[in-house]
Parts: C-alpha cells; structure tokens; sequence
C-alpha cells in the first residue's frame, strides 16, 4: 500500500455558520470513498510550521475581518512563512473565505502570501458573499471531497 498522503485544514471558524462549513470541509475530505488520505483539521493557534511541512495539500478557511482575512490566519503566516519557505515550494492548496461584503481584499492577501511562498492554487477560490446561504454548506463540502481525491488519485 502506497504511503498515506497528508490534507491540512486551517479554518478560523468563529461562529455557528463557520464551524458547519468547516465541518462540510472536514466530512467531504474524510468522504468513505478516499482510502489513502489522512485529513487533520488545526485551528489557526494550534498550527505549526511542522504541521504545513508535513501536509501534502492545505485548504485554508477564513472569515472576511475588515476587509482582510481574520487576524489568526495572518498570524498562522507570520509564525510559519518562513519556517515553511524553502519547505514547501509547489504546496497544493485552496481556500474558501466567508465574506460579509465582497472577499476581495481577503482573497488578494492569501493569493499575494501563498505566491510568496510558491504554494500553488488547484481550483479558483470559493468566496461566500452576503447573508449565509444552506447551499454554502454543499459547496465547502465539495471543496474538501474535490482536494481529498484529488490529492489520492496524483491530480494535485
């Protein structure tokens, strides 16, 4: 049996709405048709440099804070960025922000640090707008099975 490869999920989650997509993330990587595929979900304290070194993908989750991504999620960059450089260059990853307004200023920061890091971006960013919607909870869902057996099947 081939090695088990690592998915990472660092989601601020600071609300009911946010842990359910979290955990949609979490059911849809943790999907029973994925055999291959160890998924460990960290809060943006809990996480290390060692625990982004040892992922094999990252999926990012964050709330929109003024306009940019919460201040935990900066801070899991600014403790890891560089302990993570030269370690983790071609990172598949992706990410989803919960945006109140328009998720732009959020979405432009992660993209401007992970380009930074050569992390590398495997599907357009998901950025959930105006008032929570049920339909938010599929799509976080998809995004975790879509990164689980992608990163299983040598896709990512």
């Amino acid at each position: 049996m081939a090695e088990s490869k690592k998915l990472l999920i660092i989601a601020h989650a600071p609300s009911e709405n946010t842990q359910k997509m979290l955990e949609a993330v979490i059911n849809g990587a943790s999907n029973h048709d994925v055999e291959n595929v160890q998924v460990r979900s960290l809060t943006p304290l809990e996480t290390q440099p060692d625990d982004i070194n040892a992922a094999s993908a990252i999926i990012l989750g964050t709330t929109e804070n003024l306009g940019y991504m919460a201040g935990l999620m900066k801070d899991v960059f600014d403790r890891c960025y560089y302990p993570c450089l030269d370690k983790t260059e071609g990172l598949p990853f992706a990410f989803y922000v919960r945006a109140g307004h328009d998720g732009t200023g959020t979405q432009r920061a992660i993209e401007s640090i992970t380009k930074g890091l050569r992390w590398r971006l495997v599907q357009d960013p998901l950025i959930f707008r105006g008032d929570f919607q049920a339909g938010f909870i599929d799509q976080c869902e998809e995004l975790g099975l879509a990164m689980a057996a992608s990163l299983e099947a040598g896709i990512i």
